[in-house]
């Protein structure tokens, strides 16, 4: 049998980012169809609060990022020099706040169990003695997975986890391939293979056709940047986003909104404020 440390060897460095999601407010009436608008939020601490955020009114969804798990126990949360202690105050506050609402390798099967631990005893609505709350008793909505590189096989085990507990909101981030969620993030930016074009729509129309068909059960959200300089492409004038890309994905019964990267960038060029009223 091999030693704890021969088996610790073997086992290559887990990394995976985490958000947390804060939803708050009352919904649409239902039957209406109203696509939502979903910003990450800790990212600059010149953004303002979280609080600051919500207080808006234009997001129904703000994205806490990020908490960055090594495996083996080590978790690190970073909120870009904003205050932790003020977090969890905001939380509540957000869930009162009149929002519209509605290289990284893959975890090891072994640390899921254990990640899917921690984040419900330090972020949900576990409590076990001895796990620090940075947010203290406030209890964020959900969970989304930012999935940058690596497969999906091991996130399915960490949703798995974390779905034996129910009522939690998960979520994934993705670039080109996602686990099975009810709710998927698709970055169009960052990656000029499928990014906007308004000269040459046929790689993000034919990215989205794929991704709503592939997932045809969950919602999908177009993650977009919020201003030109906020990724290394694909970003969209509200303009062309409104009467030019956005009645290629509205065709599709699973579009469900418009993702923003990030608050900072948000904040400065009232991207969200902008295409609030047209989505």
């Amino acid at each position: 049998m091999a030693s704890s440390s021969q088996r610790r060897r073997a086992l290559p460095l887990s990394c995976v980012v985490i958000v947390l999601l804060i939803l708050a407010g009352t919904g649409p009436a239902a039957g209406d169809k109203t696509s939502e608008l979903t910003v990450f939020w800790g990212r600059n601490k010149d953004e303002g609060s979280l609080r600051e955020a919500c207080d808006t009114g234009i997001h129904n969804t703000v994205i806490i990022s990020f908490l960055t798990v090594f495996g083996h126990g080590r978790y690190w949360a970073d909120l870009s020099g904003h205050p932790v202690a003020g977090v969890g105050a905001d939380i509540r506050h957000c869930h009162r706040a009149p929002l519209h609402r509605r290289r990284r390798q893959p975890l090891l099967p072994p640390d899921a169990q254990d990640v899917a631990d921690h984040l419900w005893h330090a972020y949900l609505g576990g409590g076990r003695h001895g796990v620090f709350r940075p947010f203290g008793d406030a209890v964020v909505d959900g969970i989304d997975l930012y999935i940058d590189h690596g497969g999906s096989a091991n996130y399915d085990e960490l949703a798995t986890h974390l779905g034996e507990h129910g009522g939690i909101l998960l979520t994934a981030t993705v670039r080109r391939r996602a686990a099975r969620r009810r709710r998927i993030h698709v970055r169009f930016y960052d990656d000029r293979r499928c990014s906007y074009d308004s000269s040459e729509r046929r790689p993000f129309y034919g990215a989205w056709l794929g991704w709503t068909a592939r997932y045809a059960n969950a919602s999908v959200h177009v993650g977009l940047p919020a201003a030109w300089d906020a990724a290394s492409d694909g970003w969209i004038n509200p303009a062309a986003l409104v009467f030019d890309a956005l009645p290629l994905v509205r065709g599709t019964p699973n579009y469900d909104g418009v993702v923003l990267w990030n608050r900072h960038f948000d904040r400065r060029s009232r991207y969200g404020q902008t295409i609030k009223g047209m989505l």
